[in-house]
């Protein structure tokens, strides 16, 4: 658990800083700098996604996710525990769940946060957790600069998602391959792609809901495997 702590000090710590220390830059430089990120993260996640071997798989995950997403409505369920937090925090200028709501999705998703997980509780190497908090801290303090307060507590989603992988990797490691390993890892840079898109306000993609498409793959190619076994 040592990579997914560390990764979610310091999310808390850059965000706070952002908030706090760096809040009050000037709107035209705030806006030229999130536009900057949002076109890294489009790239960061086709990069990774361009990692997939089975498109047909890739586009059958992203679609039953999204109809699995949409159904549970993950992205209302998200947005409302938000504005709950915001309002028992008493902070009603309306950034809060949107702050709260973004971070947690990019931080969460993406091939870094799998693989490096799994890395984590598979092997006990957490290099790859460490390097993903260089990324994450920097993006805090941008984000929690014009966001506020709400990017903190995306460290929680953090800790309880990686942390989980990591546990769960420790569990079922005999059930997991290289090749789902790769899989999920490309469904989970689209949706860091679609997080970039958001970003540059091309679209509002609710990728919430798109979350489940990442572990189709994992159910995917686990059950393919046992068939072929018998």
């Amino acid at each position: 658990m040592l990579g997914p702590v560390v990764n979610t000090l310091v999310i808390v710590v850059c965000a706070l800083a952002g908030c706090f220390l760096v809040r009050g830059i000037p709107a035209r430089f705030e806006e030229i700098v999130k536009k900057a990120i949002g076109l890294s993260i489009v790239y960061v996640g086709i990069r990774g996604a361009l990692d997939n071997e089975h498109i047909l798989l890739l586009i059958m995950s992203m679609v039953g996710g999204a109809l699995i997403g949409e159904l549970i409505n993950i992205d209302g369920l998200m947005n409302r525990f938000g504005l709950w937090a915001e309002r028992r925090l008493g902070m009603g200028n309306g950034t809060f769940a949107k702050g709260f709501v973004s971070a947690s999705i990019l931080f969460c998703t993406g091939s870094m946060a799998i693989v490096g997980s799994m890395q984590s509780g598979l092997q006990g190497n957490h290099e790859t957790l460490f390097a993903k908090s260089i990324l994450d801290g920097s993006i805090s303090i941008v984000f929690g600069a014009s966001m506020g307060i709400g990017v903190v507590f995306s460290a929680l989603p953090v800790l309880i998602y990686q942390g989980g992988i990591a546990l769960a990797a420790m569990a079922v490691k005999d059930l997991l391959s290289a090749e789902i390993i790769r899989e999920m890892s490309a469904v989970g840079s689209l949706l860091v792609a679609a997080i970039g898109f958001n970003f540059l306000s091309v679209k509002e993609i609710k990728v919430a809901n798109l979350i489940p498409a990442i572990f189709i793959p994992w159910a995917y190619l686990a059950l393919r495997g046992l068939i072929v076994a018998a």
